[in-house]
């Protein structure tokens, strides 16, 4: 038993995270070096996390683990801290802690089982609507429950429960917002503020020395099949540019990490995808370019690709009866890709770049990934997209559904 008379909330999780060190940490690594074999399948962030958040609220601690779900040994941990102090806000501390207000329309209150909630998928209304407006995969996610027009879960008084594998779902005028927790431990304390000069906080968890054999020998719900593992990838995807915040750059690093390069490779029907290679011009004075994607064909020879915003304000095209052309900032993009085939026109520059990257480009296909399938809903702009030469236009839905259809065909 912990008992901590203290103003400082920074001095009650100093406290409260030598008693889990003490009591689950130490014990949880002292398990596994004697039981080495359970590293292959270990909830390697347990031990090794990147982040680990600590909100106080009036009733539990809650402990969040942030990190890599698999490890092929424990490290000296090395993580970050961040601490949230909840225990004088009103707003439900589940809620609080996911970060959305949920809007339910009916007097349905949820309420999280004692011990283990797992694989839970928890739209707020606005949520759900978004995730249908973007075609996101519900069957693509192995999840136990799926809760609609819900109000944010709760948590038993007195109680210790646990979110493992948790989505959480809400949309604003920005577009879609998304909250995945991992791994979320909620202790139970008892906070007593009779003295308006000092708050006692009180808890005791020696009893989560009697989890360590069920969490060493836990499998996190990662899928086996192929098709399982990497549909969520693809919602991952759905879920970044789903927003209106997102930037270039956050979408083709996503894109560009080994685990992700095969939404592009799948799409194009390539062997492999190499992200911003830089291409150093040998016949003349330029600056270097550097395309976002080059996307290399079974024949050896790559074709590119380039990402622009998914969410776009401006209208795709301008003129009528007739007359009409891609607006002049739509022009400018595809200017750029072709920039890119000039490079390539050019002998030397063909030669050093097959000597230093290793693949052969030559007259490539340019794609450029923009705006959303409703962004081009007429016929119009396949006429005018016609006329240019070795390019196409697709939009993310089209990217999206391009890669899921494969899944499903016999």
């Amino acid at each position: 038993m912990s008992e901590e008379i203290h103003n400082d909330i920074r001095y009650i999780a100093k406290v409260f995270l030598e008693d889990l060190h003490k009591f689950y940490h130490y014990p949880l690594f002292r398990y596994l070096q004697k039981n080495s074999d359970l590293l292959k399948t270990f909830s390697g962030f347990l031990l090794n996390p990147s982040k680990l958040i600590i909100y106080i609220g009036k009733t539990h601690i809650a402990v969040e683990y942030v990190g890599v779900e698999t490890i092929e040994k424990i490290n000296n941990p090395s993580y970050k801290i961040e601490l949230y102090d909840y225990s004088d806000s009103d707003i439900d501390f589940v809620e609080k802690i996911i970060g959305f207000k949920y809007d339910s329309t009916v007097e349905l209150q949820m309420s999280l089982l004692p011990g283990l909630n797992e694989n839970y998928l928890l739209p707020t209304n606005k949520g759900f609507d978004k995730l249908m407006e973007l075609q996101w995969n519900f069957h693509a996610q192995d999840f136990s429950m799926l809760v609609m027009n819900a109000s944010a879960p709760t948590i038993l008084k007195d109680k210790f429960s646990r979110i493992v594998n948790g989505f959480f779902f809400d949309a604003d005028e920005l577009g879609l917002k998304t909250r995945h927790i991992k791994w979320l431990d909620f202790i139970p304390i008892t906070v007593d503020e009779s003295d308006s000069e000092v708050v006692k906080v009180t808890f005791n968890i020696s009893y989560m020395k009697s989890f360590i054999e069920h969490d060493a020998t836990y499998i996190y719900p990662l899928p086996n099949d192929y098709k399982f593992k990497q549909l969520p990838k693809i919602n991952r995807f759905i879920e970044i540019w789903g927003n209106k915040n997102i930037s270039e750059p956050e979408i083709t690093n996503f894109l560009s990490q080994k685990e992700n390069k095969f939404i592009l490779t799948m799409k194009f029907g390539a062997t492999d995808s190499h992200a911003e290679l830089t291409c150093k011009w040998q016949s003349e004075e330029r600056d270097d370019i550097r395309p976002d994607f080059f996307i290399v064909q079974p024949n050896g020879y790559a074709d590119i690709v380039e990402f622009k915003l998914p969410h776009i304000s401006k209208n795709f095209i301008v003129g009528r009866n007739n007359r009409e052309s891609f607006s002049s900032w739509l022009n400018s993009y595809i200017s750029q890709t072709r920039v890119y085939v000039s490079y390539f026109d050019d002998p030397n520059n063909r030669k050093w770049f097959e000597e230093k990257y290793g693949f052969k480009v030559h007259k490539p296909k340019r794609w450029l990934v923009v705006g959303r399938r409703y962004d081009f809903s007429s016929d119009i702009w396949r006429e005018i997209v016609a006329d240019y030469r070795d390019l196409e236009i697709i939009t993310f839905d089209d990217l999206v559904d391009g890669v899921v259809v494969q899944f499903y065909q016999d």
